[in-house]
């Protein structure tokens, strides 16, 4: 019967990076937490460098789990299987389970590496998490009904500020997206970030007068906004001149 805590190696084959843990690496339920993304690994016995590397001679993607009270443990993904998780889009950001055998814990992916050449994912961060607890997270922002803005329609262009904004979210309620409606906003309008609207539960993590996006003047509005301002102008000194030529 496999004890609770799998990540029980041998200290002799732990670097100092990584130390061997004394107690559960995770905290072990029955059954998959996240509904989307589910993340079979296992554990690598050798970590370092030279461990990763052949992690992934043996086609595989080397990762470190970490967080929480319990110290870092060095794991590793078939790579057909982290690509097709990655390619999902709900990878990064958002909470999905970790499994190994019938054990799982929740985790969020922090960050993944890849190959400056190949666009291979060659290393990544897994962090544990409690669904209940408030972490820090940055999520995208998303811009709607830009047809229905006069400012947009009159030639006006969408300056984006923040394309991620950082909010506290419970981790089982991470927003996918934030989304921002453009309707009305006209040229010189500023969206702010605490203008957002946030779920339940989820606080923004930035100044709230902090500008998410603004619509401003397109170079080609400002020509011919220009060139009207100068043919007004002109118009005015010819009808100064006017009555000049009748009095002569």
């Amino acid at each position: 019967m496999r004890q609770a805590g799998f990540f029980c190696i041998k200290p002799a084959a732990i670097s100092p990076a990584v130390a061997a843990p004394t107690r559960a690496a995770f905290h072990f339920g029955k059954a998959p937490i996240a509904d989307d993304i589910v993340l079979d690994v296992e554990v690598r016995e050798q970590t370092g460098t030279g461990g990763a590397r052949d992690a992934r001679r043996g086609g595989k993607v080397p990762g470190i789990l970490y967080g929480g009270t319990l110290g870092p443990v060095a794991i590793a993904a078939r790579a057909s299987v982290f690509r097709k998780a990655l390619h999902s889009g709900r990878l990064l950001g958002h909470v999905v389970t970790l499994r190994y055998g019938e054990e799982t814990q929740p985790v969020i992916a922090k960050d993944v590496q890849f190959h400056p050449v190949t666009d291979e994912p060659v290393h990544f961060d897994l962090y544990r998490v409690d669904l209940h607890q408030m972490i820090r997270i940055a999520v995208p922002v998303h811009f709607r009904n830009q047809e229905d803005s006069p400012g947009i329609k009159r030639g006006g262009t969408l300056n984006i500020a923040l394309h991620e904004v950082e909010v506290l979210a419970p981790a089982g309620s991470i927003p996918e997206e934030l989304v921002v409606d453009l309707t009305g906003l006209d040229i010189g309008d500023a969206v702010r970030a605490a203008a957002l609207t946030l779920p339940a539960g989820v606080e923004l993590s930035i100044d709230g007068e902090a500008t998410v996006a603004s619509i401003a003047t397109s170079s080609a509005l400002q020509v011919e906004e220009e060139e009207a301002a100068e043919e007004t102008a002109e118009a005015v000194e010819g009808e100064a001149e006017a009555p000049e030529a009748e009095t002569e």
